[in-house]
C-alpha cells in the first residue's frame, strides 16, 4: 500500500521561499508518478506540477518558473521547492502518486490514485 506524507507547510511573506516535502512508504518512489495539487477554501483542487518515472516533468501555468519539483530517489522522497511567493499561492498543498505513467494536460486528480493529507501553506502581504 502506498503512503504518503507531506511536511514543511508554514507561513511566509509575499515573495519569499518555501519547501515542502512528501515521504513515499510501502512502495518504491522510482517506480511511481507523482504529483503536487492545491486547495484553496471553496475552489477545486488543482494540479500544480507532476514528475513521471521516466523523469518527465510538467508545470502548469499558474507555477511554471516558480515551483521546482524534485525528487531524492535515496530518501523516497519528493520535493516542491516554491519561490517568488503570492498570497495567491495560499492553500493546502497535497502529494499524489501513481502506479500508472502520465497525465492529462493540464493535470487531473484522476490521474493519481493516493494522496495524503496535506501540508497547509499560508502567503501573507
Amino acid at each position: 500500500q502506498v503512503q504518503l506524507v507531506e511536511s514543511g507547510g508554514g507561513s511566509v511573506q509575499s515573495g519569499g521561499s518555501l519547501k515542502i516535502s512528501c515521504v513515499v512508504s510501502g512502495y518504491s518512489i522510482r517506480r511511481l508518478c507523482m504529483g503536487w495539487f492545491r486547495q484553496s477554501p471553496g475552489k477545486e483542487r488543482e494540479g500544480i506540477a507532476a514528475i513521471d518515472t521516466d523523469g518527465s516533468i510538467r508545470y502548469e501555468d499558474s507555477v511554471k518558473g516558480r515551483f521546482t519539483i524534485s525528487q531524492d530517489k535515496s530518501k523516497n522522497t519528493m520535493y516542491l521547492e516554491m519561490d517568488s511567493l503570492e498570497p495567491e499561492d495560499t492553500a493546502m498543498y497535497y502529494c499524489a502518486a501513481d502506479q500508472e505513467g502520465g497525465w492529462h494536460s493540464p493535470i487531473r486528480r484522476s490521474d493519481f490514485e493516493y494522496w495524503g493529507r496535506g501540508t497547509q501553506v499560508n502567503v501573507s502581504l
